[in-house]
């Protein structure tokens, strides 16, 4: 007779199905699940302390959260960001305060944990600082943004990433052989299957488990999975060669002032499912990268963007992304901010001892007055033009030039301001 979890009634998704439930199972995250892992040592030691588990979809996050359950002696409840409110985590604190009563840990593991608002997250605060919850949240974003610095700072952020190709072929195969070894798939398919999943593991498990349901066949080619698995692109993996290469391309399309490219790039990106607020990333950077203060609107451009994109999500925001990489195309370009900075880079690096000149520090303390910090400053606003011929630097690096503005767009302007300060500087140290 079969029992409930046996693979004839067992009717939860092959995703759910294929979760590991102990450490040894999983698969990727080697850095914090691995064998001596931060994460691995506190459930040997049955030990956890408050984390957030930050990365992608499908990349491990909830099955981390369950095998500490599984592993560990502590009570252990979840939550959703979706539908909990604050009644819901008030209630867990007093069965959190209760099992404390009794000597006994709780674990409250809260899915989504961005999705809660501000008050909501304050609601955990003391709890957590006081030791009555052990707090695990998981998120798709970047928990400095979306998680509040209070909640931030008495938890530790492990960043899972997306899962690399030979892991989720490995995932896949595992899920073959348990479940579908009467079924045969051509190297080409299953490589397919794989790049559809773009790092996600429940996503291509979904899809192995939906090509199955829908073809009933007991052999699976490549054409089986271009026909029945997805619409979108297998030439575009999110992670793999191919995201580079492509963002390379819009990148440099852009960089050459070329906005039908570098839009067929951005179409390319989009419609293979990437993530948007990626794209908007890139842009943001290439605005100082390869405009800078040649169109210093560019930056407000790019950055309009990617909150229009985290505002509207898919497939709305397209528009607004393809609206700031034409702009970025065809606007002035100039790279002298970027280069300023590899330059300066490189005297910080090998200066890090320099103290800064005493004129410069802040004379708050009887103590620092006596050790001088301060004398000798010069208050701009006191001298014409509100510039002073005071010297900046350390002395090693006295007179040392990182910035050279070019002549592009506005930037050619800023020479000229530039140019006019340093001759007012350089005239009144010659006094």
């Amino acid at each position: 007779m079969n029992d409930l979890f046996s693979h004839e009634n067992d009717y939860r998704p092959l995703a759910e199905r294929m979760r590991p439930t102990d450490l040894k199972d999983f698969v990727g995250q080697e850095a914090i699940v691995g064998k001596d892992s931060p994460i691995a040592r506190m459930i040997e030691a049955d030990n956890i302390s408050s984390m957030i588990l930050w990365g992608p979809p499908g990349v491990g996050k909830t099955t981390i959260a369950k095998i500490i359950a599984k592993r560990t002696n502590s009570a252990f409840y979840e939550l959703s960001a979706t539908t909990a409110g604050i009644k819901d985590i008030k209630e867990l604190v007093e069965r959190a305060k209760a099992n404390r009563f009794l000597d006994k840990r709780t674990i409250v593991f809260v899915d989504e944990i961005h999705r809660f608002n501000k008050s909501q997250q304050d609601t955990f605060l003391p709890y957590v600082e006081n030791g009555d919850i052990i707090l695990i949240g998981a998120t798709t974003e970047n928990p400095s943004f979306e998680v509040n610095s209070a909640l931030l700072s008495r938890t530790k952020v492990y960043v899972l990433n997306s899962l690399a190709f030979d892991d989720l072929t490995k995932i896949l195969d595992n899920a073959i052989n348990r479940y579908y070894s009467s079924i045969s798939f051509s190297l080409e398919s299953k490589q397919a299957i794989v790049e559809l999943g773009a790092g996600d593991a429940r996503s291509m498990l979904n899809t192995l488990e939906n090509l199955i349901n829908i073809t009933g066949k007991d052999v699976i080619g490549i054409e089986d999975v271009k026909k029945y698995a997805s619409s979108k692109s297998f030439l575009y993996d999110k992670k793999g060669e191919e995201h580079y290469n492509i963002i390379s391309a819009l990148h440099k399309s852009m960089r050459n002032s070329d906005p039908d490219a570098a839009l067929y790039y951005l179409a390319r990106m989009f419609e293979a499912g990437e993530d948007p607020l990626y794209i908007a990333r890139r842009l943001v950077r290439f605005a100082s990268e390869d405009v800078g203060l040649a169109d210093p609107n560019a930056l407000t451009q790019a950055i309009n963007a990617y909150q229009a994109a985290h505002y509207l999500g898919v497939p709305e925001c397209n528009v607004n992304l393809a609206q700031a990489v034409i702009y970025l195309s065809v606007t002035a370009k100039s790279n002298s901010v970027y280069k300023a900075y590899e330059e300066v880079k490189k005297d910080a690096k090998r200066t890090m001892d320099l103290k800064v000149p005493l004129h410069l520090r802040n004379a708050v303390t009887k103590l620092s007055k006596e050790l001088h910090y301060g004398e000798g400053y010069q208050y701009a606003h006191d001298e014409e033009e509100s510039i002073t011929g005071m010297q900046c630097l350390p002395e090693p690096l006295e007179n040392r030039t990182y910035y050279h503005p070019s002549d592009n767009g506005k930037e050619k302007n800023v020479k000229q301001t530039l140019k006019h300060i340093n001759d007012i500087r350089m005239r009144k140290r010659s006094k």
